[in-house]
């Protein structure tokens, strides 16, 4: 039977036809899809990990214990589990682990476009990486295989074209895989630096015979057209340079390009006459055929930044014409929230006070940008409470009479990842760092996943349900306060509290995302009394999406307003009213 699947999807498929019994992921896209898909699988105990590391760690015991388990996250999320990656190539696997690896090149939803392959060779790991959906499917089979015959995580590389990406699906049927009995075994899971040097001789053995694999595989392939012209690629360029060149040259396809397959370049390089490699972001394949002593092209071509596609390849050959796509241009529009976001309200004042404003990677991001132009910086997840101590410290040290303040914004998914150390980190070192927690109940940025604070586990189950509020006193700090976002003056005050203290605070502003269904409230709309309204525009600086000006003066879409009321305590003249229920403005 074949279906239409995102490479995600046929992840999740592949995992299941695997025998996989356990899996765990934090949201990021473009990975998001892969848990919430397995996650329709019974056979599959799913689950969200409160960040990266914890989700590997946790997968890793799965699999020490005896079960296939797979750990899904984006490319970043790999740098958060690194510690424990690293670790894992030392100790090896009992059952199958799978990490997979979802890059973007082009950085679509991401704060950078890092090449995660780096990470295979770095750890010492087997690298997989498909093509397509299909390859998704059965490569993801194949990884488990592999996994366990040499005992080692494999790291299973894929990016945001793949993952987002549709293409027809063969499915099957699931293999039940019997759990591996655990035996207790400290000389590898026990990493004490006598016995981690033990394993590191053992890794590097692994790796010579992995080597020997990744040239017999048929994982890597060898496509015969014309010898003229040679190209070495994997992942979706393979694609792109069959789209380009198609008979007029001959494909090594790398499905295993980590280790590098030494051997099966050599006796391909031997055959053609040119040789070069299409690939994106790194010189990763290029650098490890010129390390063999093989002349080669590759990024002397074609640009190490951003997303290939065939017209970008087509014009580093000189094999475009007048029928070559050109990618259109689109005017730019800034994003913006969402109407009736709960963040609004916290921005639109925090804008205007004298404050650095460190940020975090969520919805909120969006925060930094013009009208509200509030926030200063945006580095990881995170990071906004470490990098706030880190401003509020030398503030005090420039200027210990009068140092400037500094508020440390974070959503509340966020704040569980990766942002309690952080806090706990202010309150141990006695930083004055006020921190806003955003609390929309709902990991909203990925596509509403359920987080620690939510009240729901990833199958739909009531979880105990994490406050900020306590942790935060549990930590130590005195000054805990909770608003609601869309009231402008209690935002205000309580900033202008917290701020005048100069101990560590911490604002919850509580109120669901605008498009959770199960929580959020959609009131009457609100509309612009067109005799009164002065054509100030004050109103726009709250940038909904709602608002709009015509003939000089601001409207309201009624259809798009969920009547959250930011806009009337904006406006100064008292003319923009709410609808009363069954009524019309």
């Amino acid at each position: 039977m074949k279906s239409l699947m995102t490479g995600n999807e046929a992840i999740a498929r592949g995992a299941w036809e695997a025998g996989v019994r356990f899996a765990t992921a934090y949201p990021g896209t473009p990975s998001t899809e892969i848990l919430e898909n397995i996650a329709g699988y019974d056979e599959i105990h799913s689950q969200w990990s409160v960040n990266e590391k914890t989700a590997l760690e946790t997968a890793l015991g799965g699999s020490i214990a005896g079960l296939r388990t797979l750990c899904a996250m984006k490319h970043v999320g790999l740098n958060v589990a690194a510690d424990p990656l690293f670790s894992s190539a030392y100790m090896g696997v009992n059952a199958g682990l799978v990490i997979i690896t979802a890059d973007d090149p082009g950085c679509h939803s991401s704060q950078n476009e890092q090449d995660n392959r780096n990470y295979a060779k770095a750890a010492k790991l087997p690298l997989i990486e498909p093509s397509n959906s299909q390859e998704a499917l059965d490569y993801i089979k194949i990884a488990f295989e592999l996994s366990e015959a040499y005992r080692t995580p494999v790291l299973f590389r894929i990016t945001t074209r793949l993952a987002h990406g549709k293409s027809t699906v063969a499915v099957g049927e699931r293999v039940e895989v019997e759990p591996r009995e655990y035996v207790r075994d400290v000389s590898r899971f026990v990493l004490m630096p006598a016995q981690a040097r033990a394993c590191h001789i053992a890794l590097e053995d692994r790796l010579a015979k992995l080597e020997d694999y990744a040239c017999s595989t048929q994982l890597n392939r060898v496509e015969w057209g014309s010898r003229k012209l040679g190209i070495i690629c994997s992942g979706v360029a393979y694609h792109y340079a069959h789209e380009v060149f198609g008979e007029e040259a001959s494909y090594l396809k790398l499905g295993m390009s980590y280790p590098f397959p030494k051997q099966l370049v050599r006796d391909f390089a031997a055959e053609v006459d040119r040789l070069v490699v299409i690939e994106e972001l790194d010189p990763f394949i290029e650098d490890a055929v010129r390390a063999i002593g093989i002349e080669v092209e590759g990024k002397s071509l074609l640009p190490r930044v951003g997303e290939l596609d065939s017209s970008i390849v087509a014009r580093a050959f000189g094999k475009a014409d007048d029928e070559t796509p050109v990618p259109e241009k689109v005017t730019g529009r800034p994003p913006m929230f969402c109407a009736g976001c709960p963040h609004r309200g916290v921005f639109y004042e925090l804008g205007k006070l004298p404050v650095v404003i460190t940020g975090d990677i969520g919805c909120y991001t969006l925060g930094s940008l013009p009208p509200f132009a509030a926030s200063d910086t945006c580095i990881c997840m995170g990071a906004s409470i470490s990098a706030g101590i880190g401003f509020q410290k030398a503030f005090g040290i420039m200027d210990p009479e009068n140092p400037r303040r500094a508020v440390a914004v974070i959503g509340d998914s966020t704040f569980y990842h990766s942002g309690m150390t952080g806090l706990l980190d202010a309150v141990y070192n006695g930083v004055g760092l006020v921190t806003v927690i955003l609390d929309n109940r709902i990991t909203a940025m990925t596509g509403h996943q359920e987080n620690p604070g939510s009240g729901y586990a990833l199958s739909g189950q009531t979880a105990p349900e994490a406050k900020p509020e306590e942790i935060a006193k549990a930590f130590g700090i005195k000054r805990v306060a909770t608003v609601d976002p869309y009231d402008l003056a209690q935002v205000k005050k309580t900033l202008e509290d917290s701020l005048a203290d100069p101990h560590p605070s911490v604002i919850v502003s509580r109120a669901p995302c605008a498009l959770l269904k199960r929580a959020a409230v959609r009131k009457p709309p609100y509309y612009v009394d067109q005799d009164a309204c002065r054509k100030c525009k004050v109103c726009l600086k709250v940038a909904c999406p709602a608002l709009y000006v015509e003939d000089g003066k601001a409207r309201i879409d009624a259809a798009v307003c969920v009547g959250c009321g930011i806009c009337a305590q904006v406006c100064r003249f008292g003319t923009i009213k709410q609808i009363e229920k069954g009524g019309e403005n």
